[in-house]
């Protein structure tokens, strides 16, 4: 679905107003077309700025889970770089530039799962567009259904948004939606090693921001 609508389909905030009944309802954050999970909605233009700056300031904690066929060029770390505008809409990392990205990962095999499939835990730290997408291709990792930055093809694009945690008017807020569709999401290899690995945010995050080198 289309966060903001296209070619006469009803936008995901429209979707949105019509299953819970709220008319307005105003977006704060957005997912690519390709990734499922978490999308936080504001019920006032107020509350909608609010939660915009959080994000901006980077108050927001965001886990997302990636499949990828590839192994990664290092298990776990951090990547940064700068996002720039590539051909037909993709992105690539450079090593300077003014729109710096930030993404820390960490990544497992998959006991008794596809050969050569690897889980990816990621937490950004920016909030870039394709920012996940392009990270992972610069591990030599593109994700699994992502054909636009060299994933194999698949029945979805395997990118899910699952957990996002916040301190809103004096109260920790903790929101978790594990994915609901792809075959390999909802494989028992990713069940056991999800409940394994217990809460995104209990992992002991790499606190370097240049673990990873990005790839000019």
């Amino acid at each position: 679905m289309s966060f903001h609508g296209e070619g006469g389909e009803a936008s995901l905030v429209d979707a949105a107003r019509a299953v819970s009944g709220i008319s307005t309802l105003f977006p704060v954050h957005r997912l690519d077309r390709i990734t499922s999970g978490l999308v936080l909605l504001a019920r006032s233009e107020a509350a909608a700025k609010q939660l915009s700056e959080m994000f901006a300031r980077g108050e927001m904690e965001k886990y997302y889970l990636a499949l990828s066929h590839r192994s990664p060029l290092k298990k776990q770390g951090s990547i940064k770089g700068a996002m720039v505008k590539g051909r037909n809409g993709s992105w690539r990392l450079a090593r300077e530039g003014e729109h710096q990205a930030v993404t820390q990962f960490f990544s497992y095999g998959l006991v008794g799962a596809v050969p050569g499939l690897r889980l990816f835990v990621l937490r950004p730290r920016t909030g870039r567009t394709h920012q996940l997408r392009v990270a992972l291709k610069s591990l030599g990792s593109p994700i699994l259904g992502d054909e636009r930055y060299g994933g194999e093809a698949a029945d979805r694009g395997y990118l899910h948004a699952a957990v996002l945690r916040f301190q809103w008017q004096g109260t920790q807020q903790c929101f978790e939606a594990p994915p609901t569709e792809g075959e390999h999401f909802l494989s028992p290899a990713l069940t056991e090693k999800l409940a394994a690995i217990g809460p995104a945010w209990l992992l002991p995050w790499p606190r370097s921001q240049a673990t990873s080198q990005a790839k000019a």
